[in-house]
């Protein structure tokens, strides 16, 4: 399972990365599987250096603020008015109400909205497959109904954390992850409301509590430095810690 960051910026857009998308692609039955974590606003235009838009199967949404999902709105209309023709409908798995969420995004009426595109499917507790991915869901602290994502596939698993503040839930996405994409949007010592981010700590407590092989730090807001991030977490984790950027990849 190859993972390819298309945009890690905490919060909106930064000077060096689009806001929050993830790309996983993996081998299964003859051909490559692609299935993006997110599609956060700026993201759509960074993804075609890497993948063509087109051969997505599935995106996976971890909550509804616009650094997540806002892009959903630009690849309606490249599906829709492709000069190739309308494009087959692809899944589209988030919270409940993703569908309208998009149709107001975009100013349509809810009723047909997005849903001629985009096949919307909510969280439900079971695990979806896409191919050779296999994704669990689980909800998170956040203000807006928010989901940590464990994806495996040949063997392999990567956890992503969405949004969200330190929770259980998160720790048993994370549980023996060969991968754990953390977000450290918030600064130990800062004034930090509760339930809403993580520090660079908080992930490296969560890596070393879940036990992982390897952990990435993103969606650090353009007004911090990352450094900061990555030495919080190397404070209370051992392991391997990398800050995410834009265009790099990894084998999970």
């Amino acid at each position: 399972m190859k993972l390819t960051v298309v945009g890690c910026s905490g919060s909106y857009p930064g000077p060096d990365s689009p806001a929050s998308c993830y790309l996983l692609e993996a081998e299964h039955d003859g051909r490559t599987w692609r299935v993006l974590l997110d599609l956060g606003n700026g993201a759509l235009g960074q993804l075609h250096r890497y993948a063509d838009p087109l051969t997505i199967d599935a995106v996976l949404v971890s909550h509804l603020h616009a650094d997540h999902c806002l892009d959903l709105c630009g690849y309606y209309v490249m599906r829709k008015y492709h000069p190739t023709g309308p494009q087959p409908r692809i899944p589209v798995w988030g919270p409940a109400g993703t569908a309208d969420r998009m149709a107001r995004a975009y100013d349509l009426p809810v009723d047909p909205g997005m849903t001629e595109e985009f096949d919307f499917r909510a969280y439900d507790g079971v695990p979806v497959e896409v191919g050779p991915f296999r994704i669990e869901a689980r909800e998170v602290v956040h203000p807006v109904t928010a989901y940590a994502l464990r994806v495996s596939a040949g063997g392999r698993t990567l956890a992503y954390s969405g949004d969200t503040g330190p929770c259980p839930a998160l720790d048993e996405v994370a549980k023996g992850a060969h991968l754990l994409l953390a977000e450290a949007s918030f600064r130990t010592g800062d004034d930090n409301p509760p339930d809403l981010h993580m520090t660079g700590a908080d992930c490296g407590r969560t890596a070393a509590q879940a036990g992982v092989d390897r952990l990435v730090l993103t969606h650090v807001p353009p007004w911090h430095d990352p450094a900061d991030a990555e030495a919080e977490a190397r404070g209370q984790w051992p392991g391997p810690v990398t800050l995410a950027r834009a265009g790099s990849t990894y084998d999970v």
